[in-house]
């Protein structure tokens, strides 16, 4: 008898369990996402919606509706998530940064090929630790969720475990991450090379374990041409064509004694990202971080082939790299994410991206709207990533990953907004003066993650 009724017990734990696991998360507040490129918009409005009084709800981890809060859905959801007077936007996504680099963000004086010699090799090393490389791991991801950034495309190092401590870490949180060890076989300190046979197995064995495993997915990843052999970049295109499902992350024409090394390492190649071409990694999911000096035949070549470029404001001033093109990407109909590059970038922040996206704009005597800016951080960042179907705004059944956001969480910002009249004007505010300390909680997958 006493068998029997522990049985039941446990049956009706389980099955309360379930009708938990079954509740929606239903969240009322107000609400901003994009559905297409303002740029590309003949009405900008038509490219966003925002409701101020709006309701969400979540269902297993997926956007099931969203709508103008009425009256009547208290009478029907019994228990309502209160944020009013809070901004939800859908969370960040970065598409290019260096989790290895956390620990050196905002070292000081160098310019690119420099900055790698003094700063990144020696601080890449200590992830042959693999111990070293859960706690940076841990660091990292939530400081990712403290910005509000919920998906990122991201470099470990050369070494194998490094990839495996950050699945690792951010498979706990359930985040989309994009991944991948770095392959380099030639000009970086000994204790950082492999080969090209080596970096070939063991991305291939990181695919094998990782890629399309819950959230996760993985990257192919050259550093950049200069610390390639041809031999490895063919077989790195050997893995891209083994693996079409996947992606590659590399740099190009970020700097122009970079540009002019990669010229004297392959004079038999037209030029820069004709060697990536050649091998067989450009295409739909292939992101070029940086991309500033590009010729007019190269723009035309991204446009051909379909490749993405992450456009990384706060590292491009912080090495002096120059100004990107964000206007001529938009001519030439190229795909551009928002990356922050920690750590030559110096914030984690896609607020602050975007804070110097706009000094970048005007520099070039151009403008960045607040739409386009929030359209990069968001939507645009899961085009570039071809994750548009799954992230990237609030459309049914999108995977339900949010931040909810202070409209001012100074006593500057609080002064600013209370002399603004448009909605236009509060999300420039926001974006100019917003950080970390704007974001009041951050949501995977319709589970709270992180919260001030």
């Amino acid at each position: 008898m006493q068998h029997k009724l522990k049985k039941t017990a446990l049956v009706c734990s389980r099955l309360f369990s379930s009708f938990q696991a079954s509740q929606p998360t239903v969240i009322r507040a107000s609400f901003l996402h994009f559905t297409a490129d303002p740029a590309k918009t003949e009405n900008v409005s038509h490219a966003y919606q925002y409701i101020e009084d709006g309701l969400m709800v979540i269902e297993n981890g997926k956007v099931t509706s969203l709508k103008t809060f009425n009256e009547k859905d208290a009478a029907i959801y019994s228990k309502i998530v209160d944020k009013r007077g809070k901004l939800i936007v859908p969370g960040f996504i970065d598409t290019h940064i260096h989790y290895p680099q956390t620990q050196m963000i905002a070292s000081y004086g160098e310019q690119l090929l420099e900055w790698l010699t003094t700063y990144t090799f020696p601080t890449e090393e200590q992830f042959a630790d693999k111990k070293h490389a859960q706690k940076i791991s841990k660091f990292f991801v939530n400081e990712l969720l403290k910005n509000g950034t919920t998906s990122a495309l991201v470099f470990g190092t050369v070494h194998p475990q490094s990839v495996d401590a950050l699945f690792e870490e951010t498979s706990k949180k359930n985040m989309r991450i994009i991944a991948g060890k770095v392959m380099m076989d030639r000009n970086a300190p000994d204790d950082l090379l492999d080969t090209a046979q080596s970096s070939y197995d063991e991305s291939k064995q990181l695919i094998e374990k990782w890629h399309n495993k819950g959230r996760s997915q993985y990257a192919i990843t050259p550093r950049f041409a200069p610390t390639s052999t041809p031999e490895q970049l063919q077989l790195a295109g050997k893995l891209k064509a083994e693996y079409p499902d996947v992606y590659v992350q590399t740099h190009l024409s970020e700097n122009k004694n970079e540009i002019e090394w990669v010229k004297s390492l392959f004079p038999e190649r037209e030029g820069y990202f004709d060697v990536y071409d050649h091998y067989g990694l450009t295409g739909k999911k292939s992101i070029f971080a940086h991309s500033i000096h590009l010729t007019d035949d190269e723009w035309k070549a991204f446009a051909n082939t379909d490749s993405v470029i992450s456009f990384c404001p706060t590292s491009n001033l912080f090495l002096g790299s120059g100004l990107f093109d964000l206007e001529t990407a938009e001519k030439n109909n190229v795909r551009v994410g928002l990356g922050t590059d920690v750590g030559a970038g110096t914030s984690f922040s896609q607020l602050q991206s975007l804070n110097e996206a706009y000094k970048i704009m005007q520099l070039q005597g151009k403008q960045l709207s607040v739409f386009k800016g929030l359209y990069l951080a968001t939507l645009g960042g899961a085009e570039s990533l071809s994750l548009d179907d799954k992230i990237g705004n609030f459309e049914e059944g999108k995977e339900a990953d949010f931040v909810v956001m202070d409209w001012a969480a100074t006593d500057l910002q609080a002064l600013r907004q209370s002399y603004s009249t448009t909605l236009e004007d509060k999300l420039f505010a926001l974006m100019m003066l917003g950080d970390d300390r704007n974001v009041e909680s951050t949501y995977v997958a319709g589970k709270l993650v992180y919260s001030k």
